[in-house]
């Protein structure tokens, strides 16, 4: 159905993470001291091709703003309108997640994909929100086309300006029911199974989301195993657009730290469409949403922290961003026991 296609995805050196292990066993520290630190680390150095690894220059945080339709049926706590709202003030550095990149010293980018409403972030915006897709497509073939080239693009100007390490994030209100039933449609779960709080919705938001989530994966699985299809059935122009990132950031060889559950959808698609990318993200948390851990597990990633965090903003992913940094860091700071005039053990 569509002309987006991606390259053959290049696989993370084998080599270089052998010799980051290698190198672990010979640091000032008992053996296997650092726990899954010391995996971390090595997946750094296998996305560089280089042991020990390189510090990161250009960490940068991008976050995909786009509206749903289906919260018009009341499946948020928030009501529309605060998706561009709550972009505004992520412009002006307030929100989680601004703060989160802010103390990782990583660079924040706010992306307009979908917002129903303007901002001066709307360079690659595909549509002014996304359809009910309980009874309608989300996109048009056209729309879904731009918005999986439009992630793409984004994608190569931060790789083409430098970035080593990309963290991605979504903020739109509703986009975790999309975002479900993107996960059930690839995963063959049941809507109860998907259905979380999202926001923090009541009893009676959470009913309305289940129902919507029902009713749209009837008509994704419709679709399967078509995921450009899917993407334009039950997805939305941000997840989308999000799914072209992921994909393309794997294809320019660039690692990407993952949030939560509507990063985790689009990453489900995004293998689908270039398989092997996903041995270039690393899952940065675990959201409160079931759906994400179903996710994760379809993707094999574990994630760095598990705090019960359920936004979606990238605010995960940022504050496990220094974790990462610190895993890389201790590779290439931290001396060998011969490096310094220690004895090494069982020596």
């Amino acid at each position: 159905m569509t002309d987006v296609s991606f390259a053959d995805v290049p696989q993370p050196d084998e080599a270089a993470r052998t010799e980051a292990v290698r190198r672990h066993a010979e640091l000032l520290k008992p053996v296997s001291a650092l726990g899954e630190l010391e995996a971390l680390g090595a997946w750094v150095a296998a996305c560089q091709g280089s042991a020990p690894p390189r510090r990161f220059q250009r960490p940068r945080v991008i976050v995909f703003a786009g509206d749903h339709g289906i919260a018009a049926k009341g499946v948020s706590a928030y009501r529309p309108e605060v998706t561009g709202q709550l972009v505004d003030n992520l412009l002006k550095g307030a929100g989680p997640v601004a703060v989160a990149a802010a103390v990782a010293d990583a660079g924040l980018r706010v992306v307009d994909i979908a917002v129903d409403g303007e901002t001066p972030v709307a360079e690659y915006k595909v549509r002014a929100g996304s359809g009910s897709i309980d009874v309608e497509d989300a996109l048009s073939e056209d729309e879904v086309r731009a918005a999986l080239r439009a992630g793409m693009a984004i994608a190569d100007a931060e790789v083409d300006e430098g970035a080593d390490l990309l963290v991605a994030g979504s903020v739109g209100v509703g986009a975790t029911t999309p975002a479900a039933v993107l996960v059930a449609a690839l995963t063959g779960a049941e809507p109860v199974a998907v259905v979380g709080r999202g926001s923090g919705i009541d009893d009676n938001a959470w009913m309305r989301k289940t129902v919507a989530i029902r009713d749209a994966l009837r008509r994704a699985r419709a679709v399967l195993p078509d995921p450009v299809a899917l993407l334009r059935t039950a997805g939305g122009a941000d997840l989308a657009a999000l799914t072209g990132f992921l994909a393309q950031a794997a294809v320019r060889r660039t690692p990407v730290l993952l949030d939560g559950l509507a990063v985790g959808a689009a990453a489900l698609v995004a293998e689908e469409l270039a398989p092997g990318a996903r041995s270039w993200w690393q899952a940065a948390h675990r959201d409160a949403e079931p759906a994400h851990q179903m996710a994760l597990d379809h993707l094999d990633l574990k994630p760095v922290v598990d705090l019960g965090i359920r936004l979606g903003d990238g605010t995960g992913a940022a504050t496990a961003l220094p974790l990462l940094i610190t895993a890389a860091r201790l590779l290439t700071d931290l001396p060998t026991h011969a490096e310094a005039g220690v004895t090494a053990p069982n020596a």
